[in-house]
């Protein structure tokens, strides 16, 4: 495609109406297979000599416009969707890693991916070393030679804790590492992390993607530069034949001829040859039709979220029973001088405040509010408010809920589209 602006990538991308029955809007394909016009044509798809659909699970079309569209959109070279932000996570995690291998982490993350780190995928052999990835020193200490990637969240959920991109990059990459953003709470316009030396980049599709809390999906993005061959701990099949699909190499047949132009699909293929076909872990046409539907209006949603969560965290930070409020674009917050580096438009809509008189009183204030709804989601068009220690991170120990920016009396608010001036006065009158 041309060389669109994303607010146009996020209409266009991926899609030609022109082989669509002039369709204007992306059509749900709702089939599971289709048909081969001879045997040669089925042996060809399935051989990867010719490109086409052979069975849902490995692709559809309505899905392959959002992954089009979403790879178009980050200015990367291709994009698997998976059926949540969870699987996309996982799925990413089990094929850079065999057992023995390891993940560098930051600690500040959502408590889902914490706990898959930390615990799920120890039962596969593959462990986490979990460091403040902005302590470069720490960071290189953690790094050996069974070390797979770097992971972080761009702004962490719901912490505000900000990831030194291009310096983690660096580090990484001096390694011969990769460096993975999950960037589910601050999309482009908010922050695009390939612009910042990230070479993967993963998506909760629930948040603000989709905005609308109807659909759950996730998505792992690959720039499309980066060397797999380099490094020799990169033999999970992913740089060696792979036995489950006729022993091609990804690197060799997908990465390497193009990784120089940015165009490199290793993983991204693997991913969708090796793990979505052997876990099935899909994407529904009808889901990704739904998140269609939000990416259009993204590049509006992100910016006016972004905007009141920066209004209400100014307010609260001067009420006087707010004991803290963790905001990454306060100029008392310690991320601040990141926030301004990596964030044109603000650190995104979701946030932590605590509240004088500890969980009792987030407790009382959780009970208490109207307007707001109390749920487990972020990033809906409604503006979301949940106790994350009695909820999200209850499965963490108070020590890791410590160390992931998670205390007793957090308060995570999801700021969405309702008028600001509305959410206040809510938010006062619970308080």
């Amino acid at each position: 495609m041309k060389k669109y602006r994303p607010a146009t990538l996020a209409l266009h991308a991926g899609y030609d109406c022109g082989q669509n029955l002039q369709s204007r809007a992306v059509p749900i394909y709702a089939t599971t297979s289709y048909v081969f016009k001879d045997a040669q044509e089925g042996a060809d798809l399935y051989a990867l000599k010719k490109p086409g659909y052979l069975y849902s699970r490995l692709g559809s079309p309505t899905v392959n416009v959002l992954e089009e569209r979403l790879a178009a959109y980050h200015g990367a070279s291709a994009a698997v969707s998976f059926s949540s932000g969870s699987a996309a996570n996982s799925f990413l995690f089990l094929a850079l890693a065999s057992p023995g291998k390891n993940f560098v982490s930051s600690p500040q993350l959502y408590g889902g991916t914490s706990t898959l780190l930390e615990h799920t995928l120890k039962r596969f052999g593959i462990h986490t070393k979990f460091v403040d990835l902005n302590d470069s020193q720490a960071l290189e200490a953690a790094i050996d030679d069974d070390t797979v990637a770097v992971f972080g969240e761009g702004v962490a959920n719901p912490s505000g804790y900000v990831v030194d991109m291009e310096k983690v990059a660096a580090i990484a990459h001096a390694h011969g590492l990769p460096l993975i953003i999950d960037n589910s709470a601050a999309p482009p316009p908010l922050l695009n992390p390939f612009d910042f030396g990230a070479d993967l980049a993963t998506y909760s599709l629930t948040k603000l993607i989709g905005g609308h809390g109807t659909h759950l999906g996730g998505i792992v993005i690959e720039k499309g530069d980066f060397n797999w061959g380099q490094n020799q701990r990169f033999t999970n099949y992913l740089n060696a034949p792979d036995p489950t699909y006729n022993n091609v190499n990804f690197w060799e047949t997908a990465g390497e001829p193009y990784y120089r132009e940015g165009r490199s699909t290793a993983v991204c293929t693997r991913l969708r040859l090796d793990m979505l076909r052997n876990f099935g872990p899909v994407l529904s046409p009808f889901g990704a039709h739904e998140f269609l539907l939000g990416l259009e209006t993204l590049p509006l949603r992100a910016l006016r979220q972004a905007e009141s969560a920066r209004l209400i965290a100014e307010h609260l930070a001067g009420h006087p029973k707010v004991a803290w409020v963790a905001y990454s674009g306060l100029t008392t917050s310690p991320h601040y001088g990141l926030a301004r580096k990596y964030f044109e438009h603000g650190p995104g809509a979701v946030f932590g405040f605590g509240l004088k008189g500890g969980f009792d009183a987030a407790a009382r204030f959780i009970d208490n509010v109207d307007l707001l709804s109390h749920l487990a989601n972020i990033l809906d068009a409604r503006t979301l408010v949940i106790h994350a220690a009695s909820t999200t991170h209850q499965q963490l120990s108070p020590e890791e809920r410590a160390q992931a920016g998670v205390p007793d009396d957090l308060i995570r608010l999801s700021v969405g589209l309702e008028d600001v001036n509305d959410l206040i006065e809510a938010i006062d009158r619970a308080l």
